[in-house]
């Protein structure tokens, strides 16, 4: 594995020299690209180098102490060098097992999340706008930025269906475990005999594409303008500027009205149609080349039911690594790093139990194919 790891620093250098090639630099694709790559490398290039800094203190040590013929103080001082040096070694080693893992390739991007009401009729609005108010001030306390991208609000307050976007360093990778059912249970605020009533609203977590990720054909684009409904005073009322994107192959439908501009509309309803094809791409690449692999922490599936806000017990369950917090206020306002790192945690953990090894091929021979060579892919090949 020392060999292959100096390969990965091979290329680490090779990537640093043609980023200060002027032909690379005049080519923004390609630029975008080897920076990405270098991102991805760096950790693990400073991680080895480290390694190979206590290895070098390691064995000039031992040789020292094989040797002989030290007084007492300078052999007190090699040994304590020694230990030192053995046990840093133990720590990188560890710590590059983990950042060679192979890793999502959406983890850096923004999101576009997706939030419905499912079962429980205007009680499920009502926690749809619940869960909503959470990742708004989770966003808010990363200093993110969140913009709502359209909304179909009831008149008790709560949301039929709300997307939005998130834009921030690592936004997809602390918001992709949240796909999927979730589960309230509680006294609804219409209800006069006090019963509890148990209501479910999907999220769905799309990382937000980029033209790069996957170019909308024109062609297949079918566009209405119709006049704007529902409050917003009485210029989006009048004017034609809500739209509708109609992708014709797939029959999926964008509609946003949210902002007085028709071309900001459009501009909306495009983002929020490219990341859902992106999806059905990434799914379908998935399926073929990992067949039905599922982790620890889910499949992602917006069907699948992932977590359990009970709030007479004032409790939080999340079903897929058994995780119980009795700080359900807490949660609702946001704080919900806890949960978050657990289900990364565990992530992680399965990846090092099984090493991940089938995905990562297949992962591999899917970049290969499309004839980009990431840093990440990379990696796995030296691996």
């Amino acid at each position: 594995m020392f060999d292959k790891l100096l390969g990965i620093e091979e290329r680490f250098e090779t990537v640093n020299d043609q980023l200060c090639d002027p032909a690379t630099v005049s080519d923004q694709q390609l630029y975008t690209k080897l920076m990405k790559e270098l991102k991805q490398l760096t950790p693990v290039v400073e991680k080895f180098r480290e390694y190979k800094g206590y290895k070098d203190t390691f064995e000039e040590s031992k040789m020292l102490l094989d040797e002989g013929g030290m007084d007492k103080d300078f052999k007190e001082m090699v040994q304590e060098e020694f230990e030192t040096a053995k046990e840093q070694l133990d720590i990188c080693w560890e710590e590059l097992k983990i950042l060679l893992l192979p890793r999502d390739p959406n983890d850096d991007k923004n999101v576009i999340i997706e939030i419905r009401g499912g079962a429980g009729g205007e009680e499920a609005a009502l926690f749809a706008n619940s869960l909503f108010r959470m990742y708004t001030m989770y966003a808010e306390a990363r200093g993110w930025k969140m913009e709502i991208l359209s909304e179909n609000p009831t008149e008790l307050g709560g949301y039929k269906e709300v997307i939005f976007s998130v834009d921030g360093d690592g936004a997809y990778s602390r918001f992709k475990f949240e796909s999927g059912v979730h589960r309230v249970q509680r006294v609804p605020e219409t209800e006069s005999q006090g019963r509890i009533q148990t209501s479910t609203v999907t999220v769905a977590v799309l990382p937000e594409a980029e033209d790069v990720d996957f170019e909308l054909n024109p062609a297949e684009l079918q566009i209405d303008v119709f006049r704007s409904s529902g409050a917003g005073g009485q210029k989006v009322n009048k004017t034609s500027s809500a739209i509708r994107v109609t992708h014709l192959p797939t029959g999926m439908v964008v509609e946003c009205q949210d902002e007085r501009s028709q071309h900001k509309n459009k501009d909306k309803a495009l983002k929020v149609l490219r990341s859902r094809l992106l999806e059905i791409e990434q799914a379908k690449h998935d399926a073929e080349i990992a067949g039905q692999r599922k982790s620890q922490v889910g499949t992602g599936d917006r069907s699948e039911r992932i977590r359990t806000y009970n709030f007479p017990q004032g409790r939080v369950s999340d079903h897929r690594i058994g995780l119980t917090l009795y700080k359900i206020e807490q949660i609702m306002n946001g704080d919900i790093d806890e949960i978050i790192d657990a289900l990364i945690t565990a992530d992680t953990a399965e990846k090092l139990k099984n090493g991940d090894i089938e995905g990562a091929i297949a992962d591999l021979t899917a970049v290969v194919n499309s004839g980009v060579v990431s840093g990440t892919a990379y990696i796995v090949l030296l691996w």
